[in-house]
């Protein structure tokens, strides 16, 4: 398994990551898939709904957003692939609650946040009987990919 993200979007999701420290920040990843290798058409940027106070740890992308993403995929000829968030003062590495909470088949792709910079970025996926994650290559590629908006 594979992720082909942009260098714009690499940088896209690393500002998104730095602006919102100290708090997590998350995206829905739009494009394509095909034997196992998936293709980021599109970021789009999610305002972090979970209780202010809990946001430094947690995110929330809400059932609205979900059905926006979505919408947004079908009308593009895409579909939704993953998300992104950020660990801020944290490694880059899907944590139990992350685990918890995710679906099989998705890439998630988490960046690591330490004193306001964005460092590693790695992504993973969630095994079919969800208990564990597996880490996928991230490869950054120049072609033409859009951000939809900013949160």
């Amino acid at each position: 398994m594979s992720v082909e993200i942009t260098p714009e979007q690499d940088q896209a999701i690393r500002q998104h990551s730095e602006t919102g420290f100290p708090n997590e920040i998350c995206g829905v990843l739009l494009g394509r898939e095909q034997d196992g290798h998936k293709t980021v058409a599109e970021l789009l940027p999610i305002v972090n709904q979970f209780e202010s106070d809990e946001q430094y740890h947690r995110f929330l992308i809400t059932p609205t957003d979900m059905l926006r993403a979505e919408r947004l995929a079908r009308s593009q000829g895409v579909s939704v692939v993953g998300f992104y968030h950020s660990h801020p003062e944290a490694e880059a590495i899907a944590s139990a609650y992350d685990r918890d909470h995710a679906w099989p088949w998705y890439s998630y792709i988490i960046v690591s946040v330490k004193a306001r910079a964005a460092h590693e970025l790695r992504s993973w996926t969630l095994r079919d009987d969800r208990s564990a994650f597996d880490e996928e290559r991230v490869t950054v590629v120049s072609r033409q990919s859009s951000v939809v908006s900013e949160p």
